[in-house]
């Protein structure tokens, strides 16, 4: 709850503590502060027990930090039921990116040597689109994979 507190505001808060209330008065104020804890949690803890009851058998090992998403994901992960470490690690994306660099390397190594030709089917991306002469009313041609 308080990780993010170092010993040194540690410290600060517990002379302000002292500096509020006193040095006659602070171990009664921590007294009732930990009472109060004490019962909050227990009133939290029967409240569990209560949901839990009324959610039936069904729900037994429920946890209420399976709520929290990241908890949830995580938890599914480690159970992996539905084998998802395999998937996990038949995926290498380094790999895949890897193989499509190599093929787009390939490609521009190829239309650089001077073998792609428009008959040929493979197109420079590098070159500007020729501009069609078309005529006042006339319309582009309607290319279907385009769109």
């Amino acid at each position: 709850m308080f990780n993010d507190i170092g010993p040194l505001e540690v410290v600060a808060l517990v002379v302000l503590a002292v500096l509020v209330f006193g040095p006659d008065k602070l171990p009664k104020m921590i007294q009732d502060v930990t009472r109060t804890i004490r019962k909050i949690r227990e009133f939290s803890e029967s409240a569990k027990a209560d949901i839990r009851e009324e959610l039936g058998p069904g729900f037994k090992d429920f946890e209420f930090e399976d709520l929290n998403p990241k908890t949830f994901i995580r938890k599914q992960l480690d159970n992996d039921e539905l084998g998802l470490k395999e998937i996990r690690n038949g995926f290498d994306l380094k790999k895949e990116m890897a193989e499509v660099t190599d093929a787009v390397h390939a490609r521009e190594s190829e239309a650089s040597a001077g073998s792609s030709s428009p008959s040929g089917g493979s197109v420079d991306m590098t070159k500007k689109p020729e501009k069609l002469d078309l005529a006042k009313d006339e319309r582009p041609p309607f290319d279907a994979d385009a769109t």
